[in-house]
């Protein structure tokens, strides 16, 4: 029996382990293992107690706890029943394990509504809308069994302006894929993900606020802080996070940054860690790979330049052309050369390389003639020969 414990992501496949845990509501039930633990999240002060409860509650029945983060202000009634309903869990899961045959999916996490629900509302949130009746209906029937006082901030939306434009979900979405983000003083940041790394760049922008350049790029920089933490969160960004902020001559700036950072990301659910500035100025991170990143998840690979961000210039590709034409040419004797390009690159030949053409095709004594597809991407090229 097999468990993933993380998602594939990009090419890197599907991470399984034989350990099994299985995640309630305010517990993580470890089923192979006798050990009681308490979030890292959770005060050190109080997780001493916290485990004696929860050693008590667990009983000798077998199999290891863990509290999360939102368990902390539990009370012994509410642990007890996530207690029971991850036990029950198992036990269905070992059911199923004898039963069915091998590769057979024997248990799966919540749906994301439902994960919703258990992961992210707090005492915090206010109210939880959702326009579709029958999902509606549904959480309130999940919620009212398993986290009622979840499920009494449910609301029904059924305004006739669909709830995404109401919130300007949409808007949010767009600007989580940008690579520019804008913020309130004019500067800005660069957001670059790649499959090593990813790179976040502040810059000041039109942002000139203080007559003393240093404070400026102090503030800057601090809202700068605030900002990429946030980003993190909306673009699920994981792995390594290399962050250039604008050089600070002063100490204090920047272990006030340094810390105003560090408070922005405690706020994070996923784990980061973050260390000071390199002698460059970087500041480094990580954080944890948990899922595929926004971008990844509903955007593909460019298919003009395959994802590279990039394409030849059109006077490139004249020059890719000319130097295919030499070595065709060499190889056969065909009528004619016919050059199939975009449209871009044809215009180029027929104005400003029109001479260079004309040379090339005294040079081979064959005439070259051009043909303009407009389907064609601008590194796209064919040489027929006629």
């Amino acid at each position: 029996m097999v468990q993933v414990i993380k998602d594939p992501i990009g090419t890197k496949g599907a991470r399984l382990s034989t350990q099994i845990s299985i995640a309630g509501r305010l517990l993580v039930f470890l089923p192979q293992d006798e050990h009681i633990g308490v979030s890292q999240k959770i005060p050190p002060a109080q997780r001493d107690e916290l485990r004696t409860r929860l050693q008590t509650l667990a009983g000798s029945q077998g199999g290891g706890f863990i509290l999360r983060t939102n368990g902390e202000d539990a009370t012994d009634s509410e642990l007890s029943d996530d207690i029971t309903y991850l036990r029950k869990a198992w036990a269905r899961i070992k059911d199923a394990s004898v039963r069915l045959p091998a590769q057979s999916l024997l248990h799966q996490d919540l749906n994301l509504l439902q994960r919703v629900l258990r992961d992210l509302v707090g005492e915090s949130t206010q109210t939880i809308r959702v326009d579709s009746r029958e999902q509606f209906e549904a959480l309130k029937t999940f919620g009212s069994e398993f986290m009622p006082m979840a499920a009494e901030k449910l609301q029904h939306y059924k305004g006739e302006r669909p709830i995404f434009d109401l919130y300007a979900i949409d808007e949010e979405i767009a600007r989580a894929l940008a690579r520019r983000v804008d913020l309130k003083s004019g500067c800005y940041l660069i957001v670059d993900q790649t499959e090593a790394l990813t790179t976040v760049d502040v810059n000041t922008g039109g942002f000139v606020g203080a007559r003393n350049f240093d404070d400026t790029i102090f503030k800057t920089n601090l809202e700068a802080a605030q900002a990429i933490a946030r980003q993190l969160r909306l673009r699920n960004l994981g792995g390594i996070i290399i962050v250039d902020f604008i050089d600070m001559a002063r100490e204090d700036h920047r272990d006030a940054v340094l810390a105003e950072f560090k408070k922005q990301l405690a706020r994070d659910r996923v784990k980061t860690m973050a260390g000071g500035f390199s002698q460059l100025g970087l500041l480094e991170m990580t954080r944890k790979r948990t899922r595929e990143s926004l971008a990844h998840m509903l955007c593909e690979p460019c298919p003009v330049c395959e994802g590279k961000g990039i394409v030849k210039t059109a006077r490139s590709v004249t020059y890719d052309i000319f130097r295919e034409i030499l070595r065709e040419a060499r190889q056969f004797n065909p009528r004619e050369f016919r050059v199939v390009a975009s449209p871009k690159v044809i215009e180029l030949f027929l104005d400003e390389e029109s001479q260079h053409l004309a040379g090339l095709s005294e040079f081979i004594g064959k005439p070259v003639s051009l043909q303009s597809e407009a389907a064609m991407g601008q590194e796209q090229y064919d040489i027929v020969l006629l």
